[in-house]
């Protein structure tokens, strides 16, 4: 069986853990920082992130916004429930849309959690419309997010 899926195991050892901790606070840190912080040479930061990207726990680095970009904008969490058989299409839909920022298949009161950005409230409420008419949609829940109180997302 073929299966394109990467399943990373878990992470092998504290250095990987506390290594992942530093890339998730500054991703821009040079390798040779990196070292002076977890106290080992810089060439076992290389290897040690070539073999985290290559099994796949590490998928990539991005940029996060700071508090005056991020707070133009306005986040929700979105509960949705669709109709058996539908999920397929309703993701492929969902996947569309700009503004998706996360979905997750869920447990519980609804079928996925979708974390929406939108430029205004105005666009969010477009969007929530938008996810309404979808085919197989029975039903939304939103909750605006108001502040941010941890993030540990990168």
């Amino acid at each position: 069986m073929n299966d394109s899926r990467v399943n990373p195991g878990p992470l092998a050892d504290a250095l990987d853990r506390r290594l992942i901790l530093l890339l998730q606070a500054n991703a821009r840190d040079s390798t040779a920082t990196l070292a002076r912080k977890l106290g080992v040479a810089r060439t076992t930061v290389v290897a040690r992130l070539a073999r985290l990207e290559a099994s796949g726990r590490i998928v990539g680095y991005t940029a996060r916004l700071g508090g005056d970009e991020a707070g133009r904008s306005v986040q929700a969490f979105v509960g949705i429930t669709v109709s058996p058989k539908a999920g397929r299409e309703v993701v492929k839909r969902l996947s569309e849309l700009p503004e998706l920022r996360q979905l997750a298949s869920v447990s519980g009161e609804f079928d996925y959690m979708a974390l929406l950005r939108a430029d205004t409230t105005a666009r969010l409420d477009a969007l929530l419309d938008d996810i309404g008419e979808i085919d197989g949609v029975l039903r939304t829940n939103s909750s605006v997010v108001l502040a941010l109180r941890v993030d540990r997302q990168t």
